[in-house]
């Protein structure tokens, strides 16, 4: 019956309020419950052959602080909070300006067949290798220029992902004291909770787990009476003045011994996510919410208020890493391979994280077209450009009264996103009065984890950063000096920094959007090379080859694209600079792309 009504409902994009959020999540769980049960099976038993009785690279060089054998559950968790940033929670939001429909049948095949797939070998790979980076997989599978090469996009891409990423936490917190309140609390937060794990009682992590989750709630409850005195004042901060905070607290975060801050804020916020969306799913369930937006909408054709472009190429660049990014194949050939305990947990982790983090995508989708359309837009675009859509406001005036903040013109998708939440979860019997509370808790529950990718991203962005210079001087000693990583990490959080500072989510999501995917297209890349050195089978190398042409095809047009029709157009210096890096990034991935394929002929002829 349900997926009778999704037929049907798709036959006539004109009918609004027939689609209920129940029947896209039900779709979404049996598809993926389907993937992991039979095309992560055929992976595992006739591609990658997982084997119990082969050493990881956890036990062979455990040294007790990067490689350490690690029970599956725990670095699940670890895992999925290292990859799930802001692309899953902002990026479904956004390409909802399409309609409910492309953003959802994205996320299903590209999760399946591209986002898991890519993560699954690229982990495999890197244990099999001993643990080896995604630079020196690429230098090891295809050839010592491409190493080099890569080395240098991940840079680029790291800093344009950052300054994305960043700029959807000054949306979502300029102009609001109570949530920013909020997130300022859970930095003593994770201070407290590290000082209490480490330093007063060691091992101690439930308790340590219950004060910092106490706290993170007191920022929550009493952030509102607090914004509304005198106090709140001090927590009120514009667009501008957070565009410089943030790369402060990045720069901090960056140079900190990891134990301080990173590692309690991920392990908190882990919790968070996983608790929060478990919530969402059980809300959709009692309240089943209906769709409000139209399946397509006319900016399919292009002319897009968000994302200015066709839905082919944008919707696949804009959602991200809610379908597939290649961001997280710096974490699956990073951490994680350090700490697989055995072979046989690389599906879960690999596999099966990046189905969990799609079934995150599906319900910021469902939060955001659970709104009308007007209200929708209303949010996500400046109030100046909204006045020309020709829509009507119906419920946002409501909604922003009993949320206590004005939503209109609040771009970047975090505000539409905390929107709909609140409006699905105040929906459940009993919590009409709490929207408020909800709205901010969301928010904080967005801030939180997108702040943990920014400060962790500026830290491997400086790792990074430092490796190249030490590729360029092999005599030297190498950034080793307390001030040599303060410059390295000052460098790195100028630099996507300055790109929040001047841009604005039209000009940064898409440069995003576009380095996270060219990422993902090097990955499967050298996923494939690595497959056939394997099997010496080229129809088992077609399970990355085939996404790794379509990423190439469908992020090498967008970034042309996002060049010629969104930053040349605006005859301004920073227009010109996002040109310039989208420009750089396409070259180096064209280059790494013609060595791989000469690599794959040679191979396979």
């Amino acid at each position: 019956m349900i997926i009778a009504q999704f037929i049907d409902f798709t036959h006539d994009s004109s009918i609004i309020n027939v689609m209920h959020a129940l029947t896209l999540l039900v779709i979404s769980l049996l598809v993926f419950a389907l993937a992991y049960r039979f095309y992560a099976k055929f992976m595992i038993t006739k591609i990658l052959i997982l084997d119990d009785k082969r050493p990881t690279p956890a036990h062979t060089f455990k040294d007790g602080r990067d490689y350490h054998p690690t029970n599956k559950f725990v670095l699940f968790g670890h895992h999925f909070a290292a990859i799930s940033g802001a692309g899953p929670l902002v990026g479904p939001v956004l390409a909802a300006q399409f309609g409910f429909l492309p953003g959802f049948l994205w996320i299903l095949i590209g999760a399946v067949l591209g986002g898991a797939v890519h993560d699954m070998v690229i982990l495999f790979a890197s244990v099999r290798t001993k643990g080896l980076s995604l630079t020196r997989l690429a230098r090891k599978n295809i050839s010592t220029t491409a190493g080099l090469i890569t080395g240098i996009a991940i840079l680029f891409i790291i800093v344009t992902a950052l300054a994305g990423l960043a700029l959807v936490v000054v949306n979502a917190l300029s102009e609001s004291s109570w949530a920013t309140f909020t997130i300022a609390m859970t930095i003593p937060a994770a201070l407290i909770v590290s000082l209490y794990m480490y330093k007063l009682r060691p091992g101690k992590i439930i308790e340590a787990s219950l004060i910092g989750v106490v706290i993170v709630v007191a920022g929550v409850i009493f952030g509102e009476p607090l914004s509304k005195s005198s106090f709140g004042q001090y927590f009120l901060f514009s667009k501008p003045a957070l565009s410089i905070i943030l790369p402060i607290y990045g720069f901090i975060a960056s140079i900190l011994p990891v134990w301080l801050l990173l590692c309690p804020r991920d392990y908190l916020s882990s919790y968070m996510k996983i608790g929060t969306i478990l919530f969402l799913v059980v809300g959709i369930f009692i309240v089943n919410p209906q769709i409000k937006m139209p399946a397509f909408t006319s900016f399919i054709h292009g002319g897009g208020p968000i994302i200015p472009g066709k839905v082919w190429p944008f919707v696949c660049i804009t959602i991200a890493c809610g379908a597939i990014s290649g961001f997280h194949s710096l974490v699956a050939s990073g951490t994680t391979p350090k700490m697989i305990n055995r072979e046989s947990d690389i599906r879960m982790i690999g596999f099966g994280a990046m189905l969990v983090e799609a079934v995150v995508s599906i319900m910021a989708l469902i939060a955001a077209t659970v709104l009308l359309p007007g209200d929708y837009f209303a949010i996500n675009v400046p109030v100046s450009v909204f006045h020309s859509l020709g829509l009507n406001i119906t419920q946002l005036p409501e909604i922003e009264k009993m949320t206590g903040e004005l939503l209109a013109g609040g771009t970047g998708g975090a505000v539409s996103l905390a929107a709909g939440m609140s409006v699905i979860l105040s929906s459940i019997p009993g919590m009409k009065h709490l929207m408020g509370y909800w709205y901010h808790f969301a928010i904080m529950f967005e801030a939180l984890f997108i702040l943990t990718t920014v400060d962790t991203g500026t830290r491997v962005a400086r790792y990074i950063f430092e490796e190249l210079i030490k590729l360029a001087n092999p005599r030297g000693k190498g950034i080793k000096s307390l001030a040599g990583i303060a410059l390295s990490g000052a460098t790195i959080s100028c630099l996507w920094g300055y790109l929040v500072y001047n841009g604005d989510i039209s000009t940064i999501w898409p440069m995003f959007g576009v380095a996270n995917q060219l990422l993902a297209t090097l990955a499967l890349l050298v996923g494939t090379l690595y497959i056939l050195k394997q099997t010496k089978k080229w129809a088992y190398a077609l399970t990355t080859f085939l996404p790794a042409i379509f990423m190439f095809v469908t992020t090498i047009t967008a970034g042309i694209l996002n060049i010629t029709d969104n930053y040349l157009p605006k005859h301004d210096f920073q227009g010109n600079l996002n040109a310039a890096l989208s420009a750089v990034m396409i070259a180096l991935v064209v280059v790494i792309f013609f060595e791989s394929l000469k690599k794959i002929y040679h191979t396979v002829c």
